[in-house]
């Protein structure tokens, strides 16, 4: 075993290499080689420019290492200027394409689906229904050297002087910030930037879209008193308990209320809702395009939320129909009753959905959608839901990889993807989000 002074020996960290940049990857870097074959994952690059790249992490034993470039030798057509001022080596975290033209930006993102679906599940873009282009959501066609605001949800990191910023990459460390570029304009006129949170850990500043509500949700540092909270626009305040994490209210409502298909959805204390502000509609109107709902069909909505699809679903299956919902969460659980509570054909269940789904003892649906977490599905729950024979599934996915890998497992199962749809609902990062609609494989093609 090595002692601490022969492991700090080995570091590689602050190592500088001169690299030709190779394609984009996953996960907002790009990869490189240098000469003697290590495999570099460098951030604040683009395919094909020559760099000096400044290792971040890694040492003479690591399988790779990640880096920054730290002076461009040979810049890409692609590359501007980073609008942002925090945005760069050493900087916030929270951005990784800062630095690339917005259209360039989809443009490696589709590269990036592409390489995990051939790499996870051996499809083409031809076999997965998919175009290959990443759309960007309504509005966020923006010229390069501009940013959308879009951010509807932003949690912001204190330092130990009380300022609020966001965390550097891989790191706990804060980068100050005076204005958060992506930030929806809601969020900003908080004023969330311009005071000073003593004793705080991390302010939570979210602008619910469809209504004027704004909430904050206050972490204190260990033993941390509640500062009084005076921002530039009226706010609801909550409080998360540093004994149980839970999120208390404070003042104000406990909910935010946004809207979405012509529906209102209460979402309470900082629950689950999709940050960009057309987001919502974006992938309820891609799902119903896909699944076709007919009515008096039954409809399975997996990680349901606070019931965003369920309730579309419902509308569409009229009276004769019948969903449900398995949701985790307790407190978003009693927000979908609440928001469904008109739809009585719709029932919402709490716990995992590989759990709960054979206690239903529902042995057959006509169409699922599930909105997994980042880590997916997994192939147990994907053949639950394939031994539902389902006519369709609709799969909405934030992480191409786990969706690459969950596609290989409906594979296995006997369905396959119909179409893809990417969607830009993420600008400025390296995220994406997808909509994957799968069908039964035909004898004739099995």
């Amino acid at each position: 075993m090595q002692n601490a002074s022969d492991s700090s020996l080995s570091s590689l960290v602050g190592e500088e290499y001169e690299v030709e940049v190779g394609p984009v990857a996953h996960g907002g870097h790009c990869i490189a080689r240098t000469d003697g074959g290590r495999v570099l994952f460098v951030r604040h690059t683009l395919p094909g420019e020559k760099i000096v790249a400044r290792v971040t992490d890694g040492d003479e034993d690591s399988r790779f290492l990640r880096a920054d470039a730290v002076r461009i030798i040979e810049p890409a057509k692609d590359r501007i200027e980073a609008p942002c001022p925090f945005s760069g080596p050493g900087k916030c975290g929270g951005c990784d394409w800062q630095h690339v033209k917005p259209g360039a930006q989809r443009r490696f993102k589709g590269e990036v689906i592409a390489e995990q679906l051939q790499r996870l599940a051996g499809l083409t873009p031809e076999e997965a229904g998919w175009d290959g282009t990443v759309m960007p959501a309504p509005g966020d066609k923006v010229p390069a050297g501009e940013v959308p605001a879009w951010r509807t949800r932003v949690q912001y990191a204190i330092d130990e002087d009380g300022r609020a910023g966001l965390r550097k990459h891989r790191s706990h460390d804060v980068e100050p910030v005076d204005h958060c570029m992506i930030a929806a304009p809601g969020v900003s006129e908080l004023g969330i930037e311009k005071r000073v949170w003593p004793q705080m850990a991390s302010v939570e500043a979210i602008a619910a879209t469809g209504s004027s509500d704004r909430q904050v949700i206050l972490t204190p540092a260990p033993g941390g008193r509640l500062p009084l909270v005076e921002l530039d626009k009226p706010v609801s305040v909550m409080r998360v308990d540093e004994r149980d994490g839970g999120v208390h209210r404070v003042h104000g409502r406990a909910f935010v209320r946004e809207r979405a298909d012509g529906r209102t959805y209460r979402v309470g204390s900082g629950g689950f809702w999709q940050v960009h502000p057309q987001a919502a509609d974006v992938l309820v109107k891609a799902v119903m395009q896909g699944l076709m709902p007919r009515k008096g069909e039954t409809a399975l909505d997996l990680y349901c939320g606070v019931g965003l699809f369920a309730g579309a679903i419902a509308e569409r299956v009229g009276d004769q129909g019948a969903v449900l919902g398995i949701e985790s969460s307790k407190r978003a659980v009693e927000d979908a009753r609440h928001n469904l509570r008109d739809l009585e054909r719709v029932r919402v269940e709490q716990g995992k959905v590989d759990q709960v789904l054979p206690r239903t003892q529902i042995t057959e649906a006509d169409l699922i959608v599930l909105d997994p977490p980042r880590a997916g599905a997994g192939k147990q729950t994907v053949r639950q839901l394939a031994a539902l024979s389902p006519r369709r599934i609709a799969y909405v996915a934030c992480d191409p990889a786990a969706l690459a890998r969950d596609l290989g497992y409906f594979r296995e199962a006997g369905y396959r993807p119909r179409t893809l749809r990417a969607f830009d609902l993420f600008p400025m990062t390296h995220h994406v989000e997808c909509v994957a609609i799968l069908e039964p494989v035909k004898k004739e093609d099995a």
